[in-house]
């Protein structure tokens, strides 16, 4: 039996549910992000009146003032946007309990199973874009397929508020036309590659030898082969799934420019308490570290190093993040954004080889510190409990860098 998978996309999500509050803001440019007088954030989401200004999620907020001088800029209030992304949950949940969340916006549902009872694919789709405009005031793209690849092409093909189908009779005057960046997983430095080589669309991708695209782009060029083609045969994870975390990492756009030693060791060491905070609570160690920077000229890169022993300990986590910083970094230009992550993780009780040389009372007093300290921020508030350093610099301190952590769960492949 054929699948029936949808691909369910509410459209400029976050400023949708803000113009809901504010009418007032409705047929005017507006941007969802941080604080535009401290230049704190990036451009989260933008209704497409911003949009056809030139405003694109990702962008510095100066620079999307700039394109777009009369853009209204709005905070974030992720309490209010997860409620609604709780809300179209329970509508999906009305007509299946396969329901595959990606981000808190985006879901892919499978409704083979519902088609006795609700109708095809088609029919469900426009009932549930019906009800969320009716019963949420928002609107969805929604896209129709045999698989989550083409499925999630169909939500994009057409917004706002749309329904497209791709099948087997059609995908292949339809998808293979688009440009091949628009398929999933086909990045920046994949579609450098496959232009290079003067595959351009995805119909050129489908049709390109794949033991070239192996050489080329390794295990990935077998997989965007096989999704050029339609052949993706992943589940929809049951309602309730939860990928595997993978890694835990914290970004920031600084309040200010960095422009010494001194601010980058304020803005990493609120970055290191906020990676190993969540290491402990989702009972993690992690053996790797890496720290990305962006300077004020956006040029950016990654470096990582790999620990003697696996940690949780915040002072452990920042002092391999700081020595990658001092080793690669010697201040062309000041500093605009940076990022600690913690990769190859394993579970915090696995036993660990004991090095001769290392201190494990101090470790075993850092590791009681440290949860000390997650107890009173717990209780009290991230800034409740500061170190003295912190201090040195008030507008740098103030950065509460828990409040916007990010966890990376597993992606589609789910480890494949």
């Amino acid at each position: 039996m054929e699948r029936t998978i949808l691909h369910s996309d509410a459209n400029c999500f976050y400023a949708s549910v803000e113009m809901l509050y504010h009418p007032e803001y409705v047929g005017k440019p507006l941007a969802v992000g941080g604080d535009s007088e401290a230049r704190h954030g990036i451009v989260l989401t933008a209704n497409y009146i911003a949009k056809r200004s030139g405003v694109k999620t990702g962008m510095a907020l100066w620079q999307a003032k700039q394109v777009c001088p009369d853009l209204i800029f709005v905070p974030p209030r992720m309490d209010l946007y997860l409620k609604f992304s709780f809300m179209l949950r329970e509508i999906y949940s009305e007509y299946t309990n396969q329901i595959e969340p990606y981000g808190c916006d985006e879901a892919w549902l499978d409704v083979t199973g519902s088609s006795s009872l609700k109708g095809n694919g088609r029919m469900i789709a426009e009932e549930i874009s019906r009800r969320v405009k009716k019963e949420l005031g928002i609107t969805v793209s929604i896209g129709i397929s045999w698989n989550k690849i083409f499925a999630k092409l169909g939500s994009d093909y057409k917004k706002p508020d749309a329904i497209t189908e791709f099948n087997k009779a059609n995908y292949q005057d339809l998808i293979w036309k688009l440009p091949v960046s628009d398929l999933l997983y086909v990045g920046r430095s994949t579609n450098r590659t496959l232009q290079k080589y003067g595959i351009r669309t995805i119909g050129e991708l489908a049709r390109t030898d794949p033991s070239f695209l192996e050489r080329q782009l390794g295990k990935m060029g077998l997989v965007i082969y096989s999704f050029a083609n339609g052949w993706d045969d992943s589940p929809v994870s049951a309602e309730g799934y939860q990928a595997p975390i993978k890694s835990i990492g914290n970004s920031t756009t600084a309040p200010r420019d960095l422009e010494n030693d001194q601010d980058v060791q304020i803005i990493l060491m609120a970055l290191a308490e906020s990676v190993a905070a969540r290491l402990r609570k989702h009972g993690f160690k992690c053996n790797v570290v890496s720290i990305s920077i962006r300077d004020n000229g956006l040029f950016h890169f990654s470096r990582q190093r790999k620990l003697q022993e696996p940690t949780d300990i915040t002072d452990e986590i920042m002092s391999a993040a700081y020595q990658l910083f001092r080793e690669n970094y010697h201040w062309p230009c000041p500093i605009r954004s940076l990022g600690i992550r913690a990769d190859d993780l394993v579970m915090g009780q696995v036993p660990v080889q004991l090095d001769l040389f290392m201190n494990e009372q101090r470790r075993e007093k850092q590791e009681k510190l440290d949860r000390a300290v997650d107890d009173i921020r717990r209780r009290f508030g991230y800034h409740s409990v500061q170190r003295a350093f912190m201090h040195q610099d008030k507008i740098l301190s103030s950065l509460d860098a828990q409040g916007s952590h990010t966890v990376h769960p597993v992606g589609y492949f789910n480890g494949r």
